[in-house]
């Protein structure tokens, strides 16, 4: 395999970034005129835009960011005939388990840039070898330093393959996987695809949708659950474009900043713990791995290819099992949040059930201890003896 390390040149970008969003005297921004009711009941309040993007143009430091991921480990390897870009991060612990972390949309590998050394090495942050890992976190196709997909056909099960390929490449005969949004989605294919080799997933939340049998005797937290989701409609407007014409919502994604920005602010926010709220540094940093690679189109993508099926499987109905060791962590600010006996008609193994106190949709980005424990809390359930040649 052909691993290279990633340096990423930002400079035409960011001058195209401080023209855009700073304006000069021949090309002033445009802004529009604040919404008619106040808050975020229409998006993204304009001062809310301006001030981050002010901030964004003069102030933010990218290198920063690009400093963390060089010094995590970054590679690409042609996997099925697309350039996947990787962060690799052996554990220098005997026995570690090999571990696939999946992202989402609007996420990307920053996300992970405060687990990946508790994970690797525990010991160094306060806990056990024995919970020690080798982690491997791929961007999706089209997000990222990924490449960007000429052809359709990259969904859910394409992807899957592919990072069971990729873990197979780098030498992990066994190997866990663990994903949140499209992450959790993908590693259950994995479960589904590859069950010789992979050990157990871990789900952000697992993708089931509610038993009819339960509808006659829902707990509160069902109910709860039952009536956020429906209320989540209120804000799918994205879904409905990048899931039908991506190529129109990504003239714009990948030609503006600010709508760039605003497009992915406004999902970070909504799907966000607000006890916790991401600093404008973190904001950014997820905003960067999108308006650096010009991935606003490529990402909105995966929603034409695999959306609607995913949202069958939360919204309407599951049919199909999933029969490998399962753990499921539900954030208290996460949609959707199915009750464990919802998942259990889909995930027939489940081991762990965690509900953790605090955060939400970007759980390793909003709350990276409970997401370390979660993952301890599971994979713990499932060790076994392993051989890997890597």
């Amino acid at each position: 395999m052909n691993l290279v390390g990633l340096r990423s040149a930002a400079e035409p970008h960011q001058l195209h970034l401080t023209r855009s969003i700073g304006g000069s005297p021949s090309s002033p921004p445009r802004w529009p005129e604040p919404a008619t009711t106040p808050g975020w009941e229409q998006g993204v309040p304009v001062e809310h835009l301006r001030e981050l993007c002010a901030y964004w143009a003069d102030g933010y430091d990218w290198r920063r960011t690009e400093a963390r991921l060089n010094a995590v480990g970054q590679f690409r390897a042609e996997v099925d005939g697309l350039g996947v870009h990787f962060l690799h991060t052996r554990s220098p612990h005997p026995g570690a388990l090999p571990l696939v972390l999946g992202h989402g949309w609007p996420g990307s590998v920053v996300e992970f840039l405060d687990v990946i050394g508790p994970l690797t090495d525990p010991i160094a942050h306060g806990g056990d070898a024995r919970d020690a890992f080798h982690v491997v976190c791929p961007s999706l196709p089209g997000h990222g330093f990924s490449d960007k997909p000429t052809g359709p056909g990259w969904g859910v099960e394409r992807i899957a393959d592919a990072w069971a390929a990729l873990m197979a490449r780098l030498g992990y005969d066994r190997y866990r996987a663990q994903g949140s949004d499209w992450g959790a989605s993908i590693s259950t294919a994995i479960g589904q695809r590859d069950p010789e080799h992979v050990v157990g997933i871990h789900l952000m939340p697992p993708i089931a949708a509610a038993d009819p049998a339960t509808s006659d005797d829902l707990t509160d937290a069902e109910r709860t659950a039952l009536a956020d989701l429906a209320a989540a409609k209120d804000g799918d407007g994205y879904s409905a474009l990048q899931s039908t014409r991506p190529q129109t919502i990504g003239y714009g994604l990948v030609d503006s900043p600010a709508a760039l920005c605003a497009w992915i602010v406004e999902k970070l926010t909504a799907w966000s713990d607000p006890r916790d709220p991401l600093d404008r540094d973190r904001v950014l940093d997820a905003v960067m791995l999108y308006w650096l690679p010009g991935t606003g189109a490529s990402a909105a993508r995966l929603y034409w290819e695999s959306f609607a099926e995913v949202e069958q499987r939360f919204r309407g109905a599951t049919t199909d099992t999933v029969d490998v060791p399962a753990g499921c962590s539900i954030f208290p600010e996460e949609l959707p949040r199915p009750s464990r006996r919802w998942a259990a008609r889909r995930y027939t193994d489940i081991r762990h059930w965690g509900e953790p106190p605090r955060g939400g949709h970007f759980a390793a980005f909003e709350q990276p201890e409970l997401f370390v424990a979660e993952l301890r809390a599971f994979f713990g359930h499932v060790r076994r003896p392993v051989q890997d040649r890597g």
